[in-house]
């Protein structure tokens, strides 16, 4: 990973020093399907290839493959280039990333508001928590965000790392979007007696007010905020000014000094204000303090940074990732697609695990039932080869054997041998060609003077027995198959069973919640669907399977049909009446 303040970067001339960069990760950049599934491996190396990084992960989603990782860069230079790397894959590593070593000392609050509707914790040393739980908002500027009506607010309780005297240097900053431009709409606020600091927009227009016992002042208009638009709004404060950024670059200044402060601060509105002055009604993301006045490159550095989209991809660049080789990015798709399949399963209900237990155990059937079916048929088809070789030899003179032998009829008039007649055995043909014989042996031994023949009654009752025979021949190449269209039924029913009672859980369960977001409903439908994919997985092959082993056996049974009509016809010839 590049930083670069260059020009071809979009230039950062000012000093920057040590601070924080955003680093998004996603299906382009990172393969979520190696690393461990809370990215605890990961970790960060400096271009030295030796000295660790402090970083902290924001969020961390192996199933919607994103993360949001929070990096600190020691002493940052304006106008050039820095490397680091980023290493993960590692299964046996533990949990390294440090919230509170990401930020420098000069830093006292920093809001993530990745909080599910919680108080906002603080990631920096300052430990300035929020009192109140605030409305979420899953989908804000970096991974969650806090949502303000105008009347909601979130305390920040007084602490001593926030104190400051008359004059004291601070920085504020956070990403706002305005849903409604309001008048006088407040942001954050903090009050001290008759000292104030209120940072906000009016109709849409951002400002910076600074109330002391010699008066109010206010920033000068400037361009609005666009409406649903976020924006970078940071406040840097000396001893003799206070400037407002409008995403990086200056939008106005005051000549005047903070007023002291020890009080708490508040978010979303300013109820010490004359007037019940409305609070601000949109969204707010990353909210930081700090007790030093950053320079015009930190606070351009932090906007570009966390922007996304072209800015970012200007100041941040990635690498190809070397463990796909050099063509980069050739990532093992069957370990990803395991690796989802895996994250799926910890959101399935109860229903979902039976319906996949009884579709695994259709699959163990199934597959036990192909492969012996497959079996059984290649020996049958070897062993058909080898009877027809002995049958031509024999078909041309029937008379020749003595049926009143059965080792001769088993041997075929004496051309099989012991080994070969094991194999002959598994032939559903020498089986009809052993009744046929048996039949024959029957009516001719109660012939009269010697007299060989068979009338066409005999042969008729022998074509029925032959038939008898293969009857039984054909139920036995089709046992067991039920089992496979039970499969191919049963299966997609079983799956689509699954997935709707998990989709009813899904919605009940948001109903009663009242959560309606991608994040509350996504792991819970996908884990529904898990079961009809485990229908399908089962009926698909069960449906191959036995179209393949129906075409065998109907071959087996022509083969049969076949044979009697030409054994029937070769008796009626040579024993004819």
């Amino acid at each position: 990973m590049t930083l670069d303040t260059s020009a071809k970067g979009d230039g950062i001339t000012e000093p920057i020093g040590t601070a924080p960069v955003l680093l998004r990760l996603h299906d382009g950049n990172f393969q979520f399907g190696l690393a461990k599934e809370d990215g605890s491996d990961i970790r960060i190396i400096a271009e030295d290839g030796k000295t660790e990084l402090s970083y902290h992960i924001e969020r961390y989603d192996s199933l919607l493959n994103e993360a949001f990782v929070w990096i600190k860069v020691p002493d940052a230079k304006p106008d050039a280039q820095v490397s680091f790397w980023l290493y993960y894959g590692h299964a046996e590593a533990e949990r390294a990333d440090d919230a509170k070593g990401t930020y420098d000392t000069d830093t006292t609050l920093v809001y993530h508001f990745s909080e599910n509707n919680a108080a906002p914790k603080d990631f920096s040393t300052g430990g300035n928590h929020g009192e109140q739980a605030g409305v979420s908002v899953t989908g804000a500027q970096i991974a969650g965000g806090l949502r303000l009506t105008g009347q909601n607010t979130i305390n920040v309780p007084a602490s001593a790392t926030l104190n400051a005297a008359q004059g004291a240097p601070m920085t504020w900053s956070a990403w706002v979007r305005q849903s409604v431009p309001g008048s006088n709409a407040t942001i954050f606020s903090r009050r001290e007696g008759a000292n104030s600091l209120v940072i906000g927009a009016d109709n849409g227009i951002p400002y910076v007010e600074v109330t002391t016992p010699g008066g109010t002042q206010r920033t000068t208009a400037g361009d609005p905020l666009p409406p649903n638009a976020w924006k970078h709004l940071a406040v840097v404060a000396t001893n003799t000014q206070v400037t407002l950024y409008l995403d990086g670059a200056s939008y106005a200044t005051l000549s005047v000094e903070l007023p002291a402060f020890n009080g708490p601060c508040v978010i979303g509105k300013d109820p010490g204000a004359s007037g019940g002055v409305a609070g601000f009604v949109g969204e707010l993301d990353e909210m930081a303090i700090s007790k030093v006045a950053r320079s015009a490159g930190f606070v351009k550095f932090a906007a570009m940074s966390q922007a996304g989209g072209e800015k970012t991809a200007k100041l941040l660049t990635e690498g190809a990732d070397e463990s796909a080789g050099e063509g980069g990015h050739h990532e093992n798709e069957l370990a990803k697609h395991l690796s989802l399949l895996k994250d799926i399963s910890k959101d399935l209900t109860l229903d979902g695990w039976v319906v996949i237990y009884l579709c695994g155990a259709l699959a163990i059937v199934g597959g036990i039932v192909c492969i012996a079916k497959l079996m059984y048929l290649s020996k049958i088809n070897k062993a058909t080869k080898a009877f027809m070789e002995k049958w031509e030899g024999l078909a041309g003179d029937l008379s020749s054997l003595d049926h009143g032998d059965p080792e001769n009829v088993s041997s075929m008039g004496g051309q099989a041998s012991k080994k070969v007649q094991k194999v002959l055995n598994q032939s559903p043909l020498y089986h009809i060609y052993k009744i046929g014989s048996a039949e024959i042996h029957h009516r001719i031994s109660k012939a009269e003077d010697g007299y060989v023949s068979l009338s066409g009654r005999s042969v008729q009752a022998i074509r029925a027995t032959l038939d008898g025979g293969l009857v039984r021949e054909t139920q036995k190449l089709n046992s067991h198959l039920v089992f496979l269209t039970i499969g191919i039924a049963g299966g997609p029913y079983l799956g689509l069973l699954g997935t709707v009672i998990g989709v009813m859980i899904t919605f009940a369960v948001i109903a009663k919640t009242g959560e309606v977001e991608v994040n509350s409903i996504a792991p819970g439908i996908a884990g529904a669907l898990l079961a009809t994919v485990a229908g399908l997985a089962v009926a698909i092959p069960c449906l191959f399977a036995y179209s393949y082993i129906s075409t065998r056996i109907k071959d087996a049974v022509s083969d049969m049909t076949v044979f009697i009509d030409e054994f029937v016809a070769k008796i009626a010839e040579v024993f004819k009446d």
